[in-house]
């Protein structure tokens, strides 16, 4: 795997993540993962927000360099690639979803997410044991 480069604006642990995964599309890859199961190249572009290729293709080289994601050999086709979310990926699933919870506060939900977040507010830690336990069925 080619290493992809990474300038960090400074030491700062928070300023360090945002620059691993702060953009909108790493989230986004993430979320895809997460929360709606998708794992190749084709099912992050068929996600809704219009993600561009070559922005994609770098994103997923920028996660697979942090090891945030790994790629695998997809096993129905030699042409496609699996990504998989690391056990380093999976520890974001907190992160997640206190963005979801925070956004929830303020802003208006999406209809497709209103039972996910009647979930968290009932439990949210057991949501996140919840996800937790897709993750390791894997």
């Amino acid at each position: 795997m080619k290493k992809k480069k990474v300038k960090f604006r400074s030491d700062c642990p928070l300023s360090t993540a945002l620059d691993i995964f702060g953009d909108k599309w790493s989230l986004l890859i993430i979320r895809d993962m997460v929360f709606k199961g998708r794992s190749t190249y084709g099912d992050f572009l068929e996600a809704g927000e219009g993600i561009a290729t070559n922005i994609l293709a770098d994103r997923l080289a920028i996660l697979e360099c942090f090891r945030i994601i790994s790629k695998h050999k997809h096993p129905e086709s030699k042409a496609k690639v699996l990504y998989k979310l690391t056990s380093k990926g999976i520890e974001l699933i907190p992160v997640l979803v206190e963005i979801i919870s925070w956004s929830e506060k303020h802003h208006d939900v999406h209809p497709q997410a209103a039972e996910f977040v009647k979930m968290i507010k009932k439990d949210k830690v057991g949501t996140i044991k919840a996800l937790y336990q897709q993750f390791k069925k894997e």
